[in-house]
C-alpha cells in the first residue's frame, strides 16, 4: 500500500473510497477469501465467502453468489475482534449484540485476515483524527492569571472573585454539601481581601527597602569620597545625627542626614510592618476557621461518599449481571456454548438445556407415536433353533464370551458387596446404578428388573433385535444402517443418535446378537438373550462430527406361564416375561458427571416403558411366540 493517503479532512463518516493522487494509487485494497463461519447449532460450521472492503466486512454463501447481494455484513468501526485463546484458526468479531464465530484453514490466514481487518480500522480512525481531533492541545491558562505563581512574586491580581471562581470550578454542590456552606464562602473572601491587602503590602515594603538599599548606597561612596580628599578633617556627628565637613574657611557643612522612619518617599516603615503582622494574624486566623468548617463536616462528606461508593457499586453490579445474562442469551447457541474442554457453559446450564431439549423431543415424539403404531410392518421370524448357536462368523468367540459373561454375572442379584444403588422404582420396575468414573468421564453400569404381562421373552427380544422395528420405540435415533449381516442371528450397526445441545452428537457402531439359552432343569424357563457390545468396522469409521461411545448391552428375557384353569389354552393372561436389563456405556466427550447421571436416572425408565408397552401393542391378539 502506498504510503500517500487522500483523507477526508472534516472527519465525517462516508466510507474510504481508493482514489489516485499526483499519479499514485491510495487506498485499502480489497481482501476476500473462505472462512468458515458458525451457523447455528445444528448445521455447525459452514463454508462462506467472506469479503473486506471500505471497513465493512460482508460474507455471501459463495463467490459464485457475491452479485446477488450479501447474506449480512459487520461496519468495523467498532467492532471487537478476539483471536480465540485455544483454537489457533478461529477469531470472533463482535459488535454490540452480533457476533461472527470465523474460522480460518491455518493460523497464518487467521493471522492476514487479522491484519487486514486492523488495517482498515486503523485508516479509518485516522481519517477521523486528521479531521480535527488529532493534535489538538488544550493548554490550560497560566498561573499567573490566577494571581498565584506569577512571573514576579510580588504581583497583585485585581479581582476579588477570583478565588471563589476557581473555588467553585469544583461544582455547585460541593460547596452547598457542607453543613456551614456559606461561612465558608465568606471566609474565602475574605481570604480574597487579605490576599489583595497582603499584595500591596509586600509592593510597599519592596519598594522601602529598595530605596534603602539605594540610599545606602550612595552615602557610602559620598563617604568614602570625602575621607580620601581630606583624611585629616573627618566629619563631625551632631546629636541629631547630621554629618558636617569643616569647610577652608571654617564653616561647616551637612553632607547627609540619617535617614528617619518616614524619610523615603513618605513610607511609615513601622506602620506598615505592624499592618503586614495584623494581616497575617487575619489570614491565619480564617484558614483556622475554615479548617474548622471543614473538620465539623467531614463526618458528613465521609457518609454521603460513602453512600455513594456503595451506590455504584450495586449499579457496576447490576450492569455486570445484565450484561452478563444479555450475552448469555444472545450467544447462548455460540460453538463456546457446546460441549467441549473449554465450554462456557456451567454443569446446572448444562443440564437446563439438555433437559429442555429432551422435553421438546418427547413432546415431538407423542405426537408421532400415533401414527407410528397404526403402521403394520412385520418381517418373517426365523425358527427357534436358529438362535440356539452363535453361528460361524469372524466374531463368534466374541459373542460367546459375552453371552456367556451376561448369562453369570447379569442375572445375579443385587445385593451382597456389589454396591448397587437402587434409584427408580415403579410398579414392577425397578432400576440400579453403581457410581464408577474413569478419568473424569462416568462409565456407571446400571441395571433394571421389569415385569411385564401378556408377551413372551422371545418377542421381547425380537423386536428389541430385529431393525425393522427399531424406529416405532426408539425416540434417540435420527439414523442408522445395517454394516454387515454376519449371520441370521447376528448382525453389525452403525446408528447415529439425535443431537441434545449442547452436548455433542454421539454415534455408536456395535454387534448385536440374538440368542436362545436353553435351560438346564426342565422345571426352569428357556431364556433369550440381546447382546449389543461395540466392535470395530472399515465401512464405519470414527468422524469429527460425532463422539463415537461405546456400548455393552444386554436384554435378558425369560417367560414365565402360570397353569391355565381346565382344559383351557394358554393365553397371554396366563404368560409373564421377567426382563433384565443392563447397560454399561461410555459416552465420551466432556459431558459433565452431574448431566449424565441425571439424564440416565430420565432416560432408562421411560426407554423401558415405552419399549414394553410397544412390544405389548403389536403382540396383542396375535399368537403367542414361545
Amino acid at each position: 500500500m502506498s504510503d500517500n493517503q487522500s483523507w477526508n479532512s472534516s472527519g465525517s463518516e462516508e466510507d474510504l473510497e481508493p482514489r489516485e493522487e499526483l499519479g499514485h494509487p491510495v487506498g485499502v485494497a480489497e481482501f476476500s477469501g473462505v472462512l468458515s463461519k458458525w451457523t447455528n447449532y445444528i448445521h455447525g460450521w459452514q463454508d462462506r465467502w467472506v469479503v473486506l472492503k471500505n471497513n465493512t466486512l460482508s460474507y455471501y454463501k459463495s463467490q459464485d453468489e457475491t452479485e446477488y447481494g450479501c447474506r449480512g455484513s459487520l461496519c468495523l468501526s467498532k467492532a471487537v475482534i478476539t483471536p480465540h485463546e485455544f483454537d489457533e484458526c478461529r477469531l470472533d468479531i463482535s459488535v454490540n449484540d452480533s457476533v461472527w464465530y470465523l474460522r480460518a484453514q491455518d493460523p497464518e490466514h487467521r493471522h492476514h485476515w487479522i491484519d487486514s481487518i486492523e488495517l482498515h480500522r486503523s485508516i479509518r480512525e485516522g481519517r477521523r483524527d486528521k479531521g480535527g481531533v488529532q493534535g489538538t492541545v488544550i493548554i490550560p491558562p497560566p498561573l499567573a492569571d490566577s494571581g498565584y505563581g506569577s512571573e514576579s512574586s510580588l504581583r497583585r491580581h485585581g479581582s476579588m472573585l477570583s478565588l471563589t471562581s476557581a473555588t467553585s470550578g469544583y461544582s455547585a454542590t460541593s460547596t452547598s454539601s457542607f453543613k456551614k456552606g456559606h461561612s465558608l464562602r465568606e471566609k474565602l473572601a475574605e481570604m480574597e481581601t487579605f490576599r489583595d491587602i497582603l499584595c500591596r503590602q509586600v509592593d510597599t515594603l519592596q519598594r522601602y527597602f529598595d530605596a534603602c538599599a539605594d540610599g545606602v548606597s550612595k552615602d557610602e561612596l559620598q563617604r568614602d569620597k570625602i575621607v580620601e580628599d581630606d583624611e585629616d578633617d573627618f566629619p563631625n556627628t551632631r546629636t541629631d545625627g547630621e554629618f558636617l565637613h569643616n569647610n577652608n574657611n571654617g564653616s561647616k557643612e551637612k553632607l547627609f542626614q540619617a535617614l528617619n522612619p518616614k524619610g523615603i518617599n513618605g513610607i511609615d516603615f513601622k506602620g506598615e510592618a505592624i499592618t503586614f503582622k495584623a494581616t497575617t494574624a487575619g489570614i491565619l486566623a480564617t484558614l483556622s476557621h475554615c479548617i474548622d468548617l471543614m473538620v465539623k463536616s467531614e463526618d458528613s462528606w465521609q457518609k454521603r461518599m460513602d453512600k455513594e461508593m456503595e451506590k455504584r457499586r450495586r449499579i457496576e453490579e447490576g450492569y455486570k449481571s445484565t450484561l452478563n445474562d444479555l450475552k448469555k442469551k444472545t450467544h447462548f447457541g455460540g460453538p463456546d456454548y457446546e460441549e467441549g474442554p473449554n465450554s462456557l457453559i456451567n454443569e446446572d446450564e448444562f443440564f437446563d438445556a439438555v433437559e429442555a431439549a429432551l422435553d421438546r423431543q418427547d413432546k415431538m415424539e407423542e405426537q408421532s407415536q400415533t401414527e407410528k403404531t397404526r403402521i403394520q410392518r412385520s418381517s418373517p421370524v426365523p425358527p427357534g433353533d436358529v438362535y440356539s448357536s452363535t453361528g460361524t462368523h469372524r466374531f463368534s468367540n466374541k459373542v460367546e464370551d459375552m453371552v456367556q459373561s451376561h448369562m453369570t454375572y447379569s442375572l445375579q442379584d443385587v445385593g451382597g458387596d456389589a454396591n448397587w444403588q437402587l434409584v427408580v422404582e415403579e410398579g414392577e420396575m425397578k432400576v440400579y446404578r453403581r457410581e464408577v468414573e474413569e478419568n473424569g468421564i462416568v462409565l456407571d453400569p446400571l441395571k433394571a428388573t421389569h415385569s411385564v404381562k401378556g408377551v413372551t421373552g422371545h418377542e421381547v427380544c425380537h423386536y428389541f433385535w430385529d431393525t425393522t422395528y427399531r424406529n416405532d420405540w426408539e425416540t434417540t435415533i435420527e439414523n442408522f444402517n445395517v454394516v454387515e449381516t454376519l449371520s441370521d442371528n447376528a448382525v453389525i450397526i452403525y446408528q447415529t443418535h439425535k443431537r441434545v445441545w449442547p452436548a455433542s452428537q454421539r454415534d455408536v457402531l456395535y454387534l448385536s446378537a440374538m440368542r436362545k439359552i436353553l435351560a438346564n432343569n426342565e422345571n426352569d424357563p428357556d431364556t433369550w438373550l440381546v447382546c449389543n457390545f461395540s466392535v470395530d468396522h472399515d465401512d464405519a469409521q470414527p468422524t469429527n462430527r460425532c463422539v463415537r461411545a461405546k456400548i455393552n448391552i444386554a436384554m435378558i428375557c425369560q417367560t414365565l406361564v402360570s397353569p391355565p384353569e381346565g382344559d383351557k389354552e394358554i393365553s397371554r393372561d396366563n404368560i409373564m416375561c421377567k426382563i433384565t436389563y443392563v447397560a454399561n456405556v461410555n459416552p465420551g466427550g466432556w459431558a459433565p458427571a452431574s448431566v449424565l447421571r441425571a439424564v440416565a436416572k430420565r432416560e432408562y425408565p421411560k426407554f423401558l416403558k415405552r419399549f414394553t408397552s410397544y412390544v405389548q401393542e403389536k403382540t396383542a391378539g396375535k399368537p403367542i411366540l414361545f
